[in-house]
């Protein structure tokens, strides 16, 4: 036999060798506790799946229900602003989307032993409002908790507080840990509101918890609320006890996290989208920052302008600073120069010296006043020597650079003024 054909005999017995499956593991579905009963009494109902056992609450809401500022239905007005609206925008949803407002409670803030143990999703459903909450029964039914979610299913739109570097991560966890079993978790959209109202409120509220955005941005008192960091004892004692009434009081207080989670979409619709002002210059000039930074110009520019005609010169000084960009990038040099000199009055620091920086480059290369250039460049260099902001090597390095356009001006002004 030669060579090659015993190569060839080797290939085919290599070939026919079957590689092992790993054998699948088998899920022993665990057994309801003794206290599922009881915890019906608190107005929970049963749901059993292949998994175990899960503890639901259902609430439906008429869309006229009110929560805060708004009825319920508004959202549906803030879809419609958005599709109109053709504006590239995280918080832009369409029709087709299916939206689920999402809230989680948890045993504990990190850690592999942190458990979520409530899950909370509100939904429209034609003319209502549909909130499902589901309560783990005990840690050994977590694959049936988490399963009932259906966030194994693809299409949703989430949309949460704080919940893409908290809830999210949290499920991804308690999923992990229960993959063997579990169909694959989805990736869905996000819509965080936590980061939008970072974006909408800088400078202007100090807290940005729920609560406090609550009482003074969306008009809601809580009564008879519990405080969140309670949520997980109320939870293991109820499960130690077998007494649900406690837990009524978590539920309620997730009910109301979410319902503000519908309300604070809303209001923050109407305001990146109603052409009425509806709140200070601060938050106006906020927003009109955060279009600019998606590359919305045109809309960046029609809220930074409404906000100078509305609000005197030291209110608005941020905006005219801001504003200015967006006016020498349509080679409206004079106005642009107009806004920067405005907002001079108010700025300070490292906004001050941008600002101070492009007077005297549109002075000297647009409009050739040399003289003004030259006030701006004494102005700017001022400020780096007393500068706080920049260490001592930065320093230099923008002393240089200064020093460079102060000698180049200087030498404008005497060839100017030797000119016969």
């Amino acid at each position: 036999m030669g060579y090659e054909t015993k190569i060839l005999q080797l290939k085919k017995m290599l070939g026919k060798k079957k590689t092992e499956q790993p054998e699948k593991t088998v899920y022993k579905k665990p057994e309801r506790p003794a206290y599922i009963d009881e915890w019906k009494k608190a107005g929970l109902s049963i749901v059993e799946n292949d998994f175990g056992v899960v503890c639901k609450r259902q609430v439906r809401y008429p869309s006229d229900y009110r929560h805060g500022k708004y009825e319920l239905k508004q959202f549906f007005h803030a879809v419609e602003k958005w599709e109109k609206a053709e504006i590239e925008h995280p918080f832009s949803i369409n029709q087709e989307e299916n939206v689920l407002f999402f809230d989680t409670e948890t045993t504990g803030l990190k850690g592999a032993g942190t458990h979520i143990f409530l899950l909370g999703f509100l939904e429209a459903d034609e003319e209502e409002f549909v909130l499902n909450q589901y309560v783990l029964a005990d840690p050994a039914n977590e694959a049936a908790f988490l399963f009932e979610s259906k966030l194994w299913q693809p299409g949703k739109t989430v949309v949460t507080y704080n919940g893409k570097s908290f809830d999210w991560p949290q499920l991804e966890t308690r999923w992990t840990f229960n993959k063997n079993y579990l169909p694959k978790l989805q990736s869905p959209r996000q819509i965080d509101l936590f980061h939008s109202s970072k974006r909408i409120w800088k400078n202007q509220l100090e807290r940005l918890k729920l609560i406090k955005v609550e009482e003074e941005k969306l008009g809601i008192k809580r009564d008879h609320d519990i405080p969140g960091f309670l949520a997980p004892v109320i939870y293991s004692d109820a499960v130690k006890s077998g007494n649900a009434s406690g837990l009524v009081k978590v539920l309620q207080h997730n009910e109301w996290d979410i319902l503000s989670l519908l309300t604070l979409y809303i209001h923050s619709t109407s305001l990146l989208l109603d052409r009425v002002l509806q709140d200070g210059a601060v938050t106006y000039t906020n927003i009109g920052k955060w279009y600019n930074d998606l590359k919305e110009h045109k809309q960046s520019e029609q809220v930074l302008s409404a906000v100078t005609k509305q609000f005197d010169e030291e209110e608005a000084g941020l905006a005219y600073y801001y504003l200015a960009f967006q006016q020498k990038r349509n080679k409206q040099f004079k106005e642009s120069a107009e806004s920067f000199q405005k907002a001079l009055h108010t700025i300070e620091g490292r906004k001050k010296l941008n600002a101070l920086e492009q007077l005297a480059m549109m002075f000297e290369h647009r409009m050739k006043e040399y003289s003004k250039a030259l006030q701006y460049t004494i102005e700017g260099i001022e400020i780096i020597r007393k500068a706080d902001f920049l260490n001592e090597e930065q320093k230099k390095r923008q002393l240089e650079h200064w020093d460079k356009r102060l000698q180049r001006l200087k030498g404008k002004l005497r060839k100017y003024s030797e000119a016969p």
